[in-house]
């Protein structure tokens, strides 16, 4: 009877050590990740992909040849902000949903819904005057969130997009632009640049461009922050320029 109760114990001590190890000592979640919050509320009303015929062009993509633009041929998202400039080439043949949805909020072609007020928006530029409300130094700045708290334009704004992971594309270096999300295929307007590889990222999050002038990057990552990771004072994107470096390719997903 002795022998029978002390392997018992024994069963339970190995139990209870394996229970503590796996369960008391599990890692804590992953903090180090560009999530965008879901609202608590989805938008009401649908919106529209492609603008109506009554609707407002938007603002034009600016036209240059390599010379002029001091830049190699290709498409171009060129983040003016309150701390400097930061020029992005997209990756249009790589990932031309992405490319296509961005391009149409940054140049007010798509209509969008305004999460104050769950209206939709039509020929105004989405990006203009926003913030970037998530900054991490040695990681990422994030925006593109209306209400500028990170629950704006998750799944949206208004709609969602699919994931692009291309092969070649990794967050192998830093200046990578990529899609911010709350779960696979739930893109909308949130983005965020590194500003260190991120491996982590990959295949979980779509990279639709490169960014230079790293310093910039560098220096909003570093203003003062509170513990929500929100700078104390706002870093605005004051514009956004949509620029198209030399012919346009035929089949090139901007209009």
């Amino acid at each position: 009877m002795n022998r029978v109760v002390f392997i018992m114990l024994v069963v339970l001590a190995v139990v209870g050590a394996v229970f503590y190890l796996t369960v008391g000592h599990a890692p804590a979640p992953e903090a180090t990740v560009p999530e965008a919050s879901k609202p608590a509320t989805e938008p009401a009303a649908p919106a529209a992909e492609q603008p109506s015929a009554a609707a407002p062009t938007g603002a034009p993509v600016r036209q240059r040849t390599p010379e002029e633009a001091g830049r190699p041929p290709g498409l171009y998202m060129i983040f003016q902000t309150s701390m400097g400039e930061i020029p992005c080439r997209l990756y249009e043949q790589e990932a031309p949903v992405t490319v296509r949805k961005i391009v149409g909020l940054a140049l007010g072609r798509i209509t969008w819904i305004d999460p104050r007020t769950n209206k939709p928006v039509v020929g105004q530029p989405f990006y203009d005057g926003l913030t970037f409300h998530r900054v991490i130094p040695n990681f990422m700045i994030q925006g593109g969130d209306p209400l500028g708290n990170g629950t704006g334009g998750p799944g949206g704004p208004g709609f969602p997009f699919e994931d692009e992971f291309h092969p070649r594309l990794r967050f192998d270096q830093p200046g990578r632009l990529a899609m911010a999300n709350s779960g696979p295929n739930t893109n909308g307007s949130q983005f965020f640049i590194t500003e260190v590889p991120t491996p982590h990222l990959n295949d979980r999050h779509t990279i639709f461009g490169d960014c230079t002038n790293l310093s910039v990057v560098r220096q909003i990552a570093r203003v003062p922050r509170d513990a929500r990771d929100r700078p104390l004072q706002p870093v605005r994107i004051e514009r956004v320029i949509i620029e198209r470096v030399g012919p346009k390719p035929p089949n090139a997903p901007e209009g």
